[in-house]
């Protein structure tokens, strides 16, 4: 059940719907976006998203599948079927190309059904074979037009018209050579066609010099178009044969839609299945424009989702250059009704409506932007009510609208309904909304429905703290700033901010104390308590994002050492093993010398200048074979006296490490060791000279040649070509890319994904949104590669 009528157009679903619309390329596909409806069952469900995201895949895998000719043929099935009629030649053209393309569908699908079952699945639609498509090709050739061989005697006919055509050709070309030759003929006069038969331009003056018949003559009377006497004859003829050759094409088309017609209804089926190919392609390439994916369904009744975002405020943002603040949202049987309150233009209806509207999309079977871990399930019934409803006709007012919906919800919801309200409550005077907005909540919490709505109403905030099944939500806000941050945070309710926006803008302090007595000291008290709150979770907030970033400075620090850890260590080995060969070879060598050196004293019998002779070459092979001690001067580094200082270069006395001192505080003192940034005790730190930092500095480049950030930075490529790379392939390529990028203080960055259909540009941007290290990225300069090239700016 769905509340109320106009839902979809509410929650902005209508125009989901003419974007799945714009990707279909036939009518056939189209007709199917005007048959989505909402479903509860779990299923089809399921089925409908499993397609999608199958087709999503084939899209990013590149593979080839049909992309055209998924043409509107209902209009010739329904003229075909009505005995003694006949199709012309285009229409059995559109028949016969999509014939081919069903064929080639059926083919990729047949060959690919282990990776995309359920898309397979609908291959059983289609029970027509090859045998009328066979038909069609003998009689239709690759241009659409009748073949000459569709019959013996259209052979013959044809024949018999090439035949007359150069006779009538010869002939003319005679006479027009003659008529030239005594000027009767205009200067850049050629043969032509007037009526069907072929003539010659003859200058007016000169009609009555050749005998024939005039069929034509120019606009301004100068020239006439002759049909010889001589040709006249050979002109009926061809008249008569082209006569003959469409009462033969028409007795061919005749049969071959005699032949056609017991297919017919095969032919629906089939084509039903393209137009079903088509619209879940058009819902695969509009989720690749969202950046979605195919959540996890669940039986129990709950909303789990990460980085929820509303699709058409993404891609309106999308055109301004800006990026969307993605929601998260958990609702369970423990947490079912959500209360949301905030500063005005502080996100709570956008959150709202998100949320109706990918749980709307996702029970009409579309994927929806979440991460693909997001958990959902389904409801039964659907209520909203939101906007003004004021009724003109049936003198309504905004109020009694509202009411006639919470008349509505509290009567007909119950445990598998799900509701969405937005300012509940507002409308009539607060005292008295408030209350009957407290009640019909209580109401329809008791009914067991899931439900989100946003309120100011201070009494409705403590309601939700206080009963079972609801939670308070808040719109955060930066306090400093006075900004909203478009953040919903569970667990806690938020302030309007009222005073304080009030106190930014400019109102006098008497007119702000004034209000403030109005609303009651208890009332100031809790609102800034929860101003206090909204500051405190901003400050951890950020230094969570600090954590967040010295871990993946860590992160990457670790992998640098590991890999250089791990080559040297190959080194080592590879050394050890070339010293193994190399000593053995020596050993050899001097094995076979003192042997040599032996048996010469003994042949010379102990000869004194023999003897001495022998031992000098055994010095010299002592000499040579003897290693050299090689003295490796370490870096001495000049410590120095007096007080550290911030700005001071430091090392650190346990592991050598050098540091700058950024600030002192008592004993602790934070440093910078490159990028990043930690606290450590003054006892550890030694002051060192800048020119011992700079001979360090030399000295670490060298122990460390070819692996430390300088290295990286004379490596790295500015340029990334994901040109005929997989979909798949490309997220990790270009994470990777704008990571080391930013490590390395680059800011200017070049990704080249091509044209084509768009696919490899709209993944790559999807990710780049999402990355906090990029300051905006762009289209290159259209003579340098335009939307094929993506210029991505990095902070710094």
């Amino acid at each position: 059940m769905l509340y109320p009528n106009n839902l979809e157009s509410k929650i902005n679903f209508d125009k989901i719907k003419e974007l799945i619309k714009s990707e279909c390329t036939s009518i056939i596909g189209a007709d199917f976006v005007t048959k989505i409806s909402f479903s509860k069952d779990p299923s089809l469900i399921q089925k409908l998203l499993d397609q999608t995201e199958e087709f999503r895949q084939i899209l990013l895998s590149g593979e080839m599948f049909p992309t055209s000719n998924f043409l509107n043929i209902y209009p010739f099935l329904d003229k075909a079927k009505i005995e003694g009629t006949f199709l012309y030649e285009d229409e059995f053209y559109e028949i016969k190309l999509s014939l081919i393309t069903l064929e080639g569908c059926t083919s990729f699908l047949a060959k690919h059904q282990e990776a995309y079952p359920v898309l397979y699945q609908l291959v059983g639609m289609v029970t027509l074979n090859q045998t009328l498509l066979r038909a069609i090709e003998r009689i239709i050739d690759e241009k659409g037009k009748i073949r000459s061989n569709a019959s013996k005697d259209l052979g013959l006919i044809r024949s018999s018209i090439l035949y007359e055509e150069n006779r009538l050709r010869k002939v003319l070309d005679r006479i027009f050579r003659e008529a030239k030759s005594k000027g009767y003929t205009p200067d850049d006069a050629s043969l032509t066609i007037r009526g069907g038969r072929m003539v010659m331009p003859i200058l007016a003056e000169n009609k009555r010099k050749i005998k024939g018949f005039v069929h034509d003559e120019s606009a301004t009377g100068q020239t006439v178009y002759l049909e010889p006497a001589e040709v006249l004859d050979i002109n009926n003829e061809l008249k008569e044969l082209e006569y003959m050759e469409r009462r033969e094409i028409q007795k061919i088309l005749t049969q071959l839609t005699d032949t056609l017609r017991p297919f017919i209804p095969e032919l629906r089926k089939a084509f039903q299945f393209l137009g079903m190919i088509d619209f879940i392609r058009a819902k695969a390439k509009l989720a690749l424009k969202m950046n979605a994916s195919k959540p996890l369904l669940e039986k129990a009744k709950v909303i789990e989702w990460h980085n929820a975002r509303h699709p058409l405020l993404e891609m309106a943002l999308q055109q301004q250059h800006k990026t969307i603040t993605p929601l998260n949202i958990n609702l369970d049987h423990n947490k079912r009704l959500l209360v949301i309150s905030g500063p005005n233009a502080g996100g709570k209806s956008v959150t709202l409506k998100t949320v109706a509207l990918l749980q709307y999309m996702i029970q009409c079977g579309l994927l929806i932007p979440v991460d693909p871990h997001s958990k959902f399930s389904l409801f039964n019934h659907l209520f909203i009510d939101i906007g003004d409803e004021q009724n003109i006709e049936n003198d309504l007012s905004t109020y009694s609208s509202h009411l006639m919906s919470m008349k509505y919800f509290t009567e007909f919801a119950d445990k598998k309904t799900i509701f969405f309200i937005d300012e509940f409550g507002t409308g009539t005077e607060p005292q008295f909304g408030g209350a009957i907005a407290e009640s019909i909540l209580l109401q329809l919490n008791k009914s067991g429905a899931y439900g989100i709505i946003t309120t100011h109403y201070g009494n409705l905030k403590q309601l939700a703290d206080k009963n079972q099944g609801m939670v308070n939500g808040a719109m955060r806000y930066d306090v400093d700033k006075l900004e909203p941050l478009y953040q919903l945070d569970i667990g806690k309710p938020g302030s309007s901010f009222a005073l304080e926006i009030a106190t930014k803008i400019g109102i006098s302090k008497e007119i702000i104390a004034y209000a403030k007595e109005q609303i009651g000291e208890e009332r100031v008290r809790y609102d800034r308590l929860l101003n206090k709150l909204e500051s405190e979770k901003n400050k951890y907030d950020q230094i969570l994002l600090e954590t967040q970033r010295k871990d993946r400075i860590l992160t990457l620090r670790m992998k640098e050492y590991t890999d250089l850890k791990e080559v040297l260590e190959n080194s080592k080995k590879q050394l050890l093993q070339d010293a193994k060969v190399e000593a053995k070879q020596i050993l050899d060598q001097a094995n076979k010398q003192i042997e040599a050196t032996i048996r010469t004293i003994k042949e010379s019998k102990a000869d004194k200048e023999v003897t001495k002779k022998a031992r000098t070459a055994l010095d010299e092979l002592k000499t040579k074979v003897k290693p050299e001690k090689i003295k490796v001067k370490q870096p001495e580094i000049k410590v120095l006296e007096g007080e550290i200082q911030p700005g001071d270069h430091v090392r650190l006395k346990d592991n050598g490490a050098i540091a700058e001192v950024i600030a002192i505080k008592n004993k602790d003192v934070e440093i910078s060791i490159g990028d990043l940034k930690s606290n450590v005790k003054l006892s550890r730190l030694e002051k060192i000279s800048n020119t011992a930092l700079k001979k360090e500095k030399k000295s670490l480049i060298k122990r460390t040649s070819g692996y430390d950030t300088t290295a990286a930075m004379r490596d790295f490529n500015i340029n990334l070509d994901l040109r005929g790379k997989r979909g798949e392939e490309v997220l990790a390529l270009v994470e990777r890319f704008i990571d080391e990028g930013h490590m390395l203080g680059i800011k200017d960055l070049r990704i080249v994904h091509g044209k084509g259909d768009g696919i490899l540009r709209e993944i790559s941007r999807n990710l780049i949104r999402t990355m906090p290290s990029v300051a905006k990225f762009e289209d290159e300069h259209a003579d340098r590669g335009g939307s094929g090239v993506t210029l991505v700016t990095l902070k710094q």
